[in-house]
């Protein structure tokens, strides 16, 4: 019997080789959308969860609010650690991360710049699972001193990873780590990512606002975080309200699993995914999938006219109903069969540009085999019973005598299920092409609109080297000898990089200085930064290179004057901390324009900017002529040379800084735009089909048409006018879904573009323009036949 189905299915598929051709493309289009969008949801899902006592391991972070201000930060300070340990005994073990680790490192002739490197306390590999190549992990970063290298790192200083441990490596300034073991390459599904791990000294600390390091919390055996989370009530007026003073704190615990997708902090460690995108992609892919079932089952109830017959001569002759059910599932399943091998192929073709849309590694075998070809045989299954069981149920409840008269079949041609499942089609298109159109238009903003200073031909490299700190104002002197070089300053940081750090300090109001801080971003600079970066000073002067400046002297920008409700800024007070118990005062000279110091996911934040040490200057900025670059980066390179002729700068441009935190973004609107253009590729097959078969079926009528004169515009029309009216309802459906579906997605931005209801109409008229091309083609072929041929049609 089910050699009996399958002859009949294939000669059927065979005798219907436009349909057939059409549905197996689309069904293997939706599968291969949905097999590559899962291996990205599931990688996604996975971040954290193989440490092995990834169902353990919290992260501590806080946030706080008060009149005028709030703070919701990733990091804390150091003493947090120790005092959360003493406080609660459901702590096992505690961790430090420092993500300020990086920098030269020498090892005989060789020289490497690897700025991916952590510095983390000796717990670190009894709290996370990174799986030990050589070396010990029980005691590899208990010494002073000691580093723990990647496999790659390894092989890139020694080229063999087994001859790394207990070699030394010189950090820059000739500062030696000795080598304690190798680990294997860190996991893509980690939310810490990083070179190697310096030892964090014991007795390592600062002030308590000091909110530089990352704070992981091992919880003993049966401990629920949702159990401790009530009682960390306690640690704010024990250790923090005498600096901080009076204000709205909490502190929360992050399951490490939780961090990739749900934590969307300041200062995260790297950057994270987000749960709406990833469960976004999901719901598209699965539209994706529906809308080539959908054309299946359009497709072949379209189709039925030529079935009904074939029923009637059946049931005539004694079929029951479940076996012409048997029959038509047959069909539909050796057409999700072949489209799960079109699928397959498809997929493993588009894996390798899927993985650069979306910057990953994924793999169609990484779940191995067994695993790959059940979810291959389930989606096939689902696909095959999906889209077949109704047409198969319809199909099979003719009565013979109607379905011999083929009556029947005319009818189901105009069927309003049909036409609900085309604007259904057509709904999530628009919707999709809105979207992707909205993604385009905020990249855009992003990397066009005015920070507040010129990123243009403005690169920053580190100076590794102690020696060359001390000679920074030498080194700009020469470099501003060229013509190439219009300014040059230094900074502790280059900007864009959302690594700015944050501090708590002490502001002058009504002429006394209160007794509670408030949490600023600080950031050191000399009195070459406003002019090199063209940061615009709206009151009082800049910073001079006088040594009361150096100490005595500050400039905040127009938010923190804002905030603090400031008439008269200049001269007011600033008291800052120097260590953990220590202070100074300062006083403000200068009020600065707003500008950005991070992307533009982030709104401006309350700055203060001072003039850095000497051994603080370690980063230049250097502004270079337009049309000058490769001259401009030659020079800068062979006069640094005199002061360090070893070393080989890594040069980094503002521009790419900021473009590179909007990479999440911009990947996410490449997948969106790519699955968008299968969703419409799919929709207008199904629409083709039907535009085929409509035409099919009016062959006589056009036939008789054309010989009383009607034209070929005016026979277009009457077949393209059914469809365009569906796609116009679907249009009229989409619009106010795409619009809440845009406007959720640009809430998670401090700056947005607003939505303009062109933006809707645009995705309308290309979704109508689109509908138009496909159905005009069968339209114009159906309008320019014989009508002689057309007339002798049966």
């Amino acid at each position: 019997m089910i050699r009996n189905y399958l002859k009949i299915a294939l000669r059927n598929l065979w005798k219907n080789r436009l349909f057939s051709s059409l549905n197996v493309m689309g069904m293997g289009i939706g599968l291969a959308a949905v097999g590559l969008m899962g291996l990205y949801v599931i990688h996604e899902l996975s971040y954290d969860r193989f440490h092995t006592n990834a169902d353990r391991i919290v992260r501590v972070v806080h946030y706080a609010n008060w009149p005028g201000g709030n703070l919701q930060l990733a990091p804390t300070s150091a003493p947090f650690a120790d005092a959360l340990k003493t406080e609660y005994p459901d702590i096992e073990k505690t961790v430090r991360i420092h993500p300020e680790g990086g920098g030269q490192i020498t090892y005989k002739d060789k020289k490497l710049d690897v700025g991916d490197i952590m510095f983390a306390d000796k717990t670190v590999f009894d709290v996370f699972s990174f799986p030990f190549l050589y070396g010990d992990p029980a005691h590899a970063l208990a010494e002073p001193q000691s580093i723990v290298l990647t496999k790659s790192l390894a092989e890139k200083l020694f080229g063999d990873a087994a001859k790394a441990v207990g070699q030394t490596i010189e950090f820059s300034n000739h500062f030696p780590n000795k080598v304690t073991g190798v680990i294997d390459d860190i996991p893509s599904n980690s939310h810490l990512q990083f070179s190697a791990l310096r030892s964090l000294p014991d007795n390592f600390t600062n002030g308590w606002q000091n909110f530089e390091l990352y704070t992981y919390l091992l919880l003993t055996k049966g401990s629920d975080y949702k159990a401790l989370e009530p009682k960390l009530a306690s640690f704010f007026p024990k250790y923090l309200k005498r600096e901080m003073g009076e204000l709205t704190y909490q502190m929360e615990l992050q399951p490490i699993t939780s961090i990739h997708l749900h934590s969307h902090l300041d200062y995260e460690i790297s950057p994270n995914g987000n749960s709406t995108t990833i469960y976004t992609f999901a719901v598209v892919a699965a539209l994706i999938l529906l809308i080539a079932g959908i054309n299946y089952v359009n497709l072949y109830t379209a189709r039925s006219i030529s079935r009904t017959r074939e029923v009637g001569v059946r049931k005539a002759i004694g079929s029951r109903r479940d076996q012409l059910i048997s029959q038509f599932l047959a069909e539909s399943m050796l057409m999700a069969f072949l489209a799960s091998l079109v699928g397959l192929l498809l997929a493993r073709v588009a894996l390798p540009l899927f993985n650069e849309l979306a910057g990953k590694s994924l793999s169609i075998s990484q779940y191995g085999p067994v695993v790959t070809a059940l979810v291959v045989v389930v989606f096939t299954l689902l696909l095959g019973v999906g889209s077949g069981l109704y047409p198969a149920f319809l199909l099979s409840g003719f009565r013979p005598v109607v379905a011999l008269n083929g009556r029947l079949g005319l009818k189901l041609g105009g069927s309003r299920f049909r036409e609900a499942l085309v604007v259904f089609q057509f709904v999530a298109a628009v919707v999709l092409i809105a979207c992707s159109w909205v993604i385009y238009r905020q990249m855009g903003y992003f990397l066009h609109k005015d920070l507040g200073f010129n990123k243009d031909q403005v690169l920053t490299f580190h100076l590794d080297n102690q020696d060359v700190r001390k000679q920074i104002q030498s080194l700009k002197e020469e470099l501003r000898k060229s013509p190439l070089i219009e300014q040059v300053s230094a900074a502790t940081n280059p900007i864009g990089n959302n690594n700015i750090g944050t501090n708590g300090m002490f502001f002058e109001q009504n002429g006394t200085m209160p007794t509670s801080t408030q949490i600023v971003q600080t950031f050191q600079v000399d009195a070459d930064y406003l002019n090199t970066m063209q940061i615009k000073l709206l009151e009082g002067r800049n910073f001079t290179e006088s040594i009361s400046d150096g100490f005595g002297a500050v400039l905040v920008n127009e938010t923190l004057v804002k905030k603090l409700g400031w008439q008269h800024p200049l001269g007011k007070r600033v008291k800052y901390f120097l260590g953990k118990d220590q202070t100074a005062e300062a006083r403000v000279v200068g009020v600065v324009k707003d500008f950005h110091t991070y992307s533009l996911q982030h709104k401006i934040e309350p700055l203060v900017l001072q003039m850095p040490a000497p051994d603080q200057k370690d980063n230049l900025y250097v502004r270079i002529r337009p049309a000058k670059t490769t001259e401009a980066l030659a020079y800068i390179q062979s006069v640094y040379q005199n002061f360090d002729p070893d070393a080989e700068l890594d040069f980094h441009f503002l521009d790419e800084n900021f473009s590179r935190q909007y990479q999440a973004e911009q990947k996410q609107g490449q997948v969106l735009l790519t699955f968008t253009i299968l969703a419409v590729l799919i929709a207008c097959m199904g629409l083709f089909g039907l535009a085929a078969f409509a035409a099919e079926a009016r062959t006589k009528e056009i036939g008789v048409r054309k010989v009383l004169g009607a034209s070929v515009a005016s026979i277009v029309a009457l077949l393209s006018k059914d469809f365009l009216k569906l796609v116009g309802i679907a249009i009229l459906i989409a619009t106010p879904l795409a619009w809440y579906v845009a406007n959720q997605w640009l809430q998670s931005f401090a700056y947005k573009i607003d939505l303009a209801w062109w933006f809707f109409a645009l995705a309308g008229l290309i979704a109508i323009v689109i509908a138009l091309a496909t159905v005009s083609f069968q339209s114009v072929k159906a309008a320019l036949m014989n009508p002689v041929k057309s007339l002798k049609t049966e």
